[in-house]
């Protein structure tokens, strides 16, 4: 197992998941800043010339960070990029991470090797999420550096399959670069996924309840007060199966447990873009089961510094 050398200096070996609609330049640059990777969806930046002002916003404010803090640079930071034939903004927002020379992109919903091929152009490097093997074998022999492997209990978009048995199964074969997604919201959480083979986690919900999220003051309260019980997974809101909270379901008149599945072949990840299906997305919150875990709407930055100090104590209790 390796990470590459831009991500082997991180404080914490963390991912903070590129969350829709609620990952903004605020939220990355308190991460990066804090000392583990920051992302965000280019789908975010809307309209689509913003993606363009952020980009720029961020390099300007780590370059500001570097120069006040020489000896606690900041991490790198990621781009995420639905690779779906429906978001018709890919070409574009491709073409700004190539200009910006952004560190790191995260794949999703497709492996296509001139995406690949583009980053690598520049040095900069892929990580693709993957739900099972067979999606990481495809993601891997398209160019991707490395995966991330998306667990059951993740928010958003999630897999079903253990862990355990995801991550097993990837390692038989791939000793690349693998972050584990699914229900990590501690520090414990992210040793145990070094334990079983991974290189680092990847945390998605806990961020969703701190003051840089573009998230409402009732979206960020509803996560402090979910339990894992509180989280349902259903595909019907954008056509693949996530995990989603129930308060939000019941509060748009849907009853949670007798949600119908959806028609993959009308996925449409450019509406994503604005309209109606924005809202109704902004609408339904996601949020993975490790939202038990977080019990304070806090900064970005204390989020961190927990996660660290639980990350050190899980070692000293293990004699690591």
């Amino acid at each position: 197992m390796s990470l590459p050398s831009s991500m082997q200096a991180l404080r914490l070996p963390v991912i903070g998941a590129p969350l829709f609609i609620l990952s903004n330049p605020k939220l990355v640059l308190a991460q990066v800043t804090s000392g583990i990777v920051g992302a965000f969806p280019a789908l975010n930046a809307r309209p689509e010339s913003l993606l363009d002002d952020w980009l720029d916003e961020i390099a300007s404010g780590i370059a500001t960070h570097d120069a006040a803090n020489p000896d606690r640079r900041a991490a790198p930071f990621a781009v995420n990029q639905i690779v779906h034939r429906s978001n018709t903004r890919l070409d574009r927002d491709l073409a700004l991470c190539v200009k910006h020379r952004v560190p790191i992109v995260i794949t999703s919903l497709g492996a296509v090797e001139e995406v690949n091929q583009a980053v690598h152009g520049y040095g900069g490097i892929v990580l693709h999420d993957v739900i099972n093997d067979r999606f990481a074998h495809k993601a891997v022999e398209k160019g991707a550096d490395g995966l991330i492997a998306v667990a059951a209990g993740a928010g958003g978009h999630a897999g079903q399959l253990s862990p355990f048995a995801l991550v097993q199964e990837i390692r038989r074969w791939f000793d690349g670069p693998l972050f584990l997604s699914g229900a990590i919201a501690t520090g414990g959480a992210v040793l145990a996924a070094q334990a079983m083979g991974a290189d680092g986690a990847y945390i998605g919900s806990a961020f969703i309840a701190t003051e840089e999220a573009n998230a409402s003051d009732a979206y960020r309260q509803a996560v402090v007060d979910a339990h894992a019980s509180d989280i349902v997974y259903s595909s019907y809101f954008t056509g693949v199966s996530g995990n989603y909270l129930r308060a939000s379901i019941e509060a748009a008149g849907m009853d949670p447990d007798n949600l119908p599945e959806a028609d993959k072949s009308k996925m449409d990840f450019g509406a994503a873009a604005g309209g109606d299906k924005a809202k109704a997305w902004k609408d339904i919150w996601g949020a993975g089961q490790g939202v038990g875990a977080v019990d304070a709407v806090v900064p970005a930055a204390r989020l961190v510094d927990r996660l660290a100090g639980e990350y050190e104590a899980a070692r000293r209790r293990l004699a690591l």
